[in-house]
């Protein structure tokens, strides 16, 4: 009998393997697909030699996960490439706002009047930041906070909506790049502790980055099942999980899936039917000749760009997917552009560029027009480089992975008391009725991205639960 089965082999899932695995406990993974990778894959969308992310592309939270950094993956074939800036915000007028390493050059970026206002907010908690960021990503009972008093300082910064915090800003500049960085998780910007969301991105960017990883994000999975094969883990791919009966004895299961699906293979009834799901989004992968371009300079040499006229239009495309039900007219958008530093992701003088907006869950429509309307705002001529596009609305997102339930590539709406009791009110969150099953999935907290931190904090309740039996 095998101490854990793991189901699901995104990077959650492979986390939770390795930490029981570099354990001693015995573990195989079964996964769906054919390649592990969940929302961390690599692929050809759209021509040969054009790799894209169908999924996330920058990692601010993979570079600066506790999981992660404990773990040898760099042995593994993972580095990280960092452009000349993590993140540029352009605006119509050619200028833009930029998230950099550097503190001084952000707040710079927003202009004097609110220069200082920006120092203020964010260089009190970078000293203790890798501390910060372990107490806070490995909330609520996996560790006691190792920095109690740096936490409840955050708490107090970030609890409040987001437009609380941003009414300390005078001009539009900090605010619509604080309004996109909220906008990543798909969070309505008056949402309780959306500004815990931005600071934690901003925080992230100055403290290591926001990076691509070498090759695609697919190194990021690759690496870790490496590293667990190493560890005796077995990963087993095309192996669809229907019931808990298609699985071998166990003395653990744990699930990289979304509640949903882990509550009609465990049999677990309505146990999961207060939970929500959030707006979908509309991706396009580019395949481009030559770089997008942007009338910024700072968008340029960015890896990623936000676009959003102002922090209204971003705030009202948000509202529009997640609270109107419909389309927005003017999409809030993330780019990435790994090609600006990861030459081996397109051919000679070609280059890959991932996108994606926000539509209402289920959406079966098609954003092309309105996105690249956007783009041409503020790089005019960028359908003149189109050579191919890939696109994916929600009902395509979800059959390429069953996680992202009406196209939410969060696994979970990321708003009100959801953003941190996830993916219900308990003590246990990780946890089921059923003594054996767990779940570990972006469902779970800390949430959404490729951090592993689900994982690696509903391993700790694994292990313990085995530890005792």
């Amino acid at each position: 009998m095998l101490d854990a089965v793991v189901v699901g082999a995104g990077p959650n899932g492979l986390t939770a393997a390795v930490e029981l695995a570099r354990r001693g406990f015995s573990v195989a993974v079964f996964e769906a697909r054919d390649t592990v990778g969940g929302g961390s894959r690599t692929e050809e969308l759209t021509l040969p030699g054009f790799r894209h992310d169908p999924c996330a592309a920058a990692h601010p939270l993979g570079i600066n996960s506790p999981a992660f950094r404990a773990l040898p993956l760099e042995r593994y074939g993972l580095e990280w490439l960092h452009a000349e800036l993590p993140m540029a915000h352009p605006f119509t007028d050619g200028s833009a706002a930029v998230l950099s390493r550097s503190v001084a050059e952000t707040a710079a970026s927003f202009g004097p009047r609110d220069a200082g206002t920006y120092r203020r907010l964010v260089e009190p908690f970078l000293p203790k930041w890798d501390t910060l960021v372990r107490d806070f990503m490995s909330l609520p009972l996996t560790s006691l906070p190792r920095d109690p008093v740096t936490l409840a300082r955050f708490g107090l910064a970030g609890l409040p909506p987001s437009t609380w915090l941003t009414s300390r800003f005078r001009d539009e500049r900090a605010k619509t790049l604080f309004a996109g960085l909220v906008g990543h998780v798909m969070a309505p910007l008056n949402g309780f502790a959306t500004g815990a969301i931005g600071l934690v991105f901003a925080l992230a960017a100055h403290a290591r980055g926001w990076p691509v990883a070498r090759g695609g994000s697919q190194s990021i999975s690759d690496a870790l099942a490496a590293y667990l094969k190493d560890l005796g883990g077995e990963i087993h791919t095309d192996y669809e999980v229907k019931r808990l009966d298609d699985l071998p004895p166990a003395r653990a299961y744990v699930f990289d899936t979304s509640p949903t699906a882990l509550a009609k293979i465990a049999d677990l009834g309505n146990y999961y039917e207060n939970y929500r799901y959030g707006a979908g989004v509309f991706k396009i992968d580019y395949a481009l000749d030559g770089p997008v371009p942007w009338t910024a300079k700072e968008a340029r040499t960015a890896g990623t760009v936000q676009i959003g006229a102002d922090s209204t239009e971003i705030g009202n495309a948000l509202r529009a997917a997640s609270r109107e039900n419909r389309a927005p007219d003017r999409p809030f958008m993330i780019t990435v552009q790994p090609s600006v530093v990861d030459p081996t992701r397109a051919p000679a003088g070609k280059q890959v560029f991932w996108a994606y907006g926000h539509v209402p869950s289920g959406w079966t429509g098609d954003l092309t027009d309105a996105l690249e309307r956007q783009l041409e705002r503020f790089a005019p001529g960028f359908r003149d480089r189109v050579l191919a596009r890939a696109t994916a609305g929600p009902p395509e997102l979800a059959a390429r992975n069953a996680n992202y339930v009406g196209g939410d590539i969060g696994t979970g709406a990321v708003s009100g008391l959801q953003i941190l009791l996830r993916p219900k009110l308990s003590l246990s969150p990780y946890g089921t009725p059923h003594p054996a099953v767990f779940i570990c999935s972006s469902a779970t907290p800390p949430g959404p991205g490729v951090h592993g931190m689900s994982g690696h904090n509903a391993a700790k309740a694994v292990w313990r639960k085995l530890r005792q039996s």
